[in-house]
């Protein structure tokens, strides 16, 4: 079977830990951040672990992880 492709866009969006879970970045922090409160763009600045139901989805896009 050949070699799967990395998904260059999941590459540059997801980081794995020390321990194995993968990273991301959370939604909704890019623009329009005038009508945005303080305490959610706060909210939305800290990375966050992938939920269990998404991860295979991940390392399906993610090789090396496999």
């Amino acid at each position: 079977m050949p070699k799967l492709k990395t998904k260059s866009g999941a590459k540059k969006r997801f980081k794995v830990t020390g321990t194995g879970k993968i990273k991301r970045k959370r939604a909704y922090k890019s623009h329009i951040l005038t009508k945005k409160g303080t305490k959610q763009k706060r909210r939305l600045s800290h990375a966050t672990t992938v939920k269990k139901v998404d991860e295979s989805n991940v390392k399906f896009m993610l090789p090396y992880l496999v």
